[in-house]
């Protein structure tokens, strides 16, 4: 059919072609908005490798990016282990398990439940993971569990008295992380093992005075810090990432000065992977402020958040790459990773040795405090 259409706007002119002048016009725009959709989309990990075999932990694993994630890591063969809240024997994990077991043609997924609001299920697990004897396998470690409290939100805390953006975003894979070094440092040398942590740009306005300078804030015996009189969102989700930036970089210096017993360097690389905007359920309820009204602004506005916010499988492309890329076999690990390329950290103080070991300290007085 498009053939003879063409033959005969090529014998009779172009008006014997049906609707051809409103199409001419509207090709401009299509093409437009295609650029506009592609430019948004961001880059696409071009890096192909065999996870078979490959053991993978995966925070924030069943929503957004980090089902992106899983789904793309399974389909390559790795042995995923979601930590989540959620009962191991709830409907909604059991049926999720299932789907992406059929859905990638995988049966090594399984789950752990691990509640990240709690220190203690933290520990527990991961206590439970380094008593093996000998040391369970460990590939990778893939952390993008996430909150942020909505604009406008009122403050929350958890079981254990830690405000949630904090404890979530940074003070959780702080704990975490701080139990399983064992784990990742007794890898074998030939092994290629990575540490993945999701941050994003906001944390260049985060504030961490409260922690490297003595301020009213803190504690008087120097561990965690109470709420302050006036609490911002924003604030306290930049402050959490900047955090969790400054807490990667410390914990690449932390495994890299480890001494082996076989005298090989140490293996394990820590990358930072910003994904930038996506459409995935956090931005979404940062987007609606929490509120039927802001939900029903966004549905009406849905057609702009689709040009402009990424898929949760575009979003999940740095991670990918940061996963998957072998240049970083060779490379020194601590490096920022967005739109699949290595970038320079936006602010200097993240490299600050003196911020880290602060913060470092911090951290294991709060989590002794709250536990």
């Amino acid at each position: 059919m498009p053939i003879y259409i063409a033959l005969g706007g090529m014998l009779d002119g172009l008006d014997s072609i049906p609707f051809i002048w409103p199409i001419l016009r509207a090709l401009p725009w299509l093409l437009g908005l295609y650029l506009v959709k592609s430019f948004f989309s961001g880059s696409s990990n071009g890096s192909e490798r065999n996870m078979h075999g490959k053991v993978v932990l995966v925070t924030g694993g069943t929503s957004g990016i980090g089902e992106a994630v899983v789904r793309n890591l399974s389909t390559r063969g790795a042995q995923i282990v979601l930590l989540t809240q959620h009962s191991l024997t709830d409907p909604f994990i059991v049926e999720y398990i299932d789907d992406i077991r059929k859905d990638t043609n995988n049966q090594i997924i399984t789950a752990e439940q691990v509640d990240l609001t709690s220190l203690h299920s933290i520990r527990t697990f991961a206590t439970k993971w380094i008593d093996n004897a000998p040391p369970r396998r460990l590939d990778m470690i893939v952390l993008c569990a996430n909150t942020m409290t909505p604009s406008g939100g009122k403050i929350k805390s958890t079981a254990e008295g830690v405000e949630e953006n904090w404890q979530v975003n940074y003070l959780s894979n702080f704990h975490l992380l701080s139990i399983l070094s064992p784990a990742l440092r007794a890898q074998p040398p030939d092994r290629d093992v990575r540490v993945v942590f999701g941050t994003c740009s906001s944390y260049l306005g985060g504030d961490l005075l409260h922690i490297t300078s003595p301020g009213p804030n803190k504690s008087k015996k120097g561990g965690a810090s109470t709420p302050p009189t006036t609490f911002s969102p924003g604030n306290a989700y930049a402050t959490s990432k900047l955090a969790l930036t400054t807490f990667a970089l410390a914990f690449q210096k932390h495994l890299s000065s480890f001494k082996r017993p076989d005298n090989m360097p140490m293996n394990t690389k820590v990358l930072l992977v910003d994904p930038g905007y996506s459409r995935t359920p956090g931005t979404r309820r940062w987007l609606t402020w929490g509120s039927l009204l802001g939900l029903l602004l966004y549905l009406l506005l849905y057609p702009l958040w689709y040009l402009v916010l990424k898929s949760p499988d575009m979003g999940a492309q740095s991670f990918l790459y940061s996963c998957m890329d072998e240049g970083f076999l060779r490379a020194e690990g601590g490096v920022l990773v967005k739109e699949c390329k290595i970038r320079k950290f936006g602010r200097e103080d993240v490299e600050d040795e003196v911020a880290q070991k602060a913060l470092w300290e911090y951290s294991e007085k709060m989590v002794q405090e709250a536990e």
